[in-house]
């Protein structure tokens, strides 16, 4: 009986010592990222990602950018129109048309800078994540 709880024990530990630390973004995927921003999205958004007051909301440390990765992978996806838009306190007026001609891997890889870049740190945006809310658009 004691060996069978030792060996329980041990399999619920074994579990604990192999979790990976997150793993770090690849290079890569940043790269083409920042490629994909300066083509598209640097006009409104600028070099540092600041935006432009009023017109097009900042991309540093804000709740769309660093929040729910669904909600910013559909703003690509569908684009931002109709009015103001509020983003953390700030109002914004300029629409952003669709970015849906991107494909899954650009849309990932600009997220994924994005969320990676002025400041900003979080997870990155997968390619089975921008599929799979292409999927629920259609």
């Amino acid at each position: 009986m004691w060996k069978l709880i030792l060996e329980g024990l041990f399999a619920g530990f074994a579990g604990l010592i192999f979790i990976r630390p997150s793993q770090p973004l690849p290079k890569a995927s940043i790269e083409r990222g920042k490629k994909v921003y300066n083509t598209y999205c640097l006009a409104c958004h600028q070099a540092d990602g600041s935006g432009m007051q009023r017109m097009n909301p900042t991309l540093v440390k804000t709740s769309y950018v660093l929040g729910d990765k669904k909600k910013l992978i559909t703003i690509i996806l569908k684009g931002l129109q109709g009015g103001e838009v509020e983003i953390d306190g700030d109002t914004f007026h300029n629409p952003m048309p669709a970015h849906d001609f991107l494909k899954d891997q650009e849309i990932a890889d600009v997220l994924s800078y994005v969320r990676n870049s002025f400041g900003n740190k979080a997870s990155a945006v997968t390619v089975a994540e921008v599929k799979s809310e292409r999927m629920k658009i259609k």
